[in-house]
């Protein structure tokens, strides 16, 4: 994966989960999107080494594992893109078996 690639698809991971900040949703669920979202801005907007981005890439999936619906439509559009970027992201680098 080249890192325009990479730098590509985590700012395609943050605006799904920052498309989701200012919906209503669930509590619970606002609280691990808001984390998820912070540690995505900072992949996205940061320079960081390749393996430093995966493994907090690994950590925003690990997050967004904690939510299976927001209770809001189109804020659960945005979790299931987010995962789908995370996992393709990570499965491409041969982090996570497929």
């Amino acid at each position: 994966m080249t890192d325009e690639s990479l730098r590509e698809r985590a700012q395609e991971l943050h605006r799904h989960l920052e498309a989701t900040a200012e919906l209503p949703i669930d509590r619970t669920a606002n609280r691990w999107l808001g984390e998820a979202e912070a540690v995505a801005r900072d992949v996205a907007t940061s320079d960081l080494d390749e393996a430093t981005t995966l493994e907090r890439v690994a950590k925003v999936q690990h997050l967004l594992a904690e939510v299976n619906e927001t209770g809001h439509e189109g804020a659960d559009d945005h979790l299931e893109a987010a995962k789908e970027v995370c996992a393709g992201i990570l499965e491409d680098d041969g982090s996570t078996p497929p």
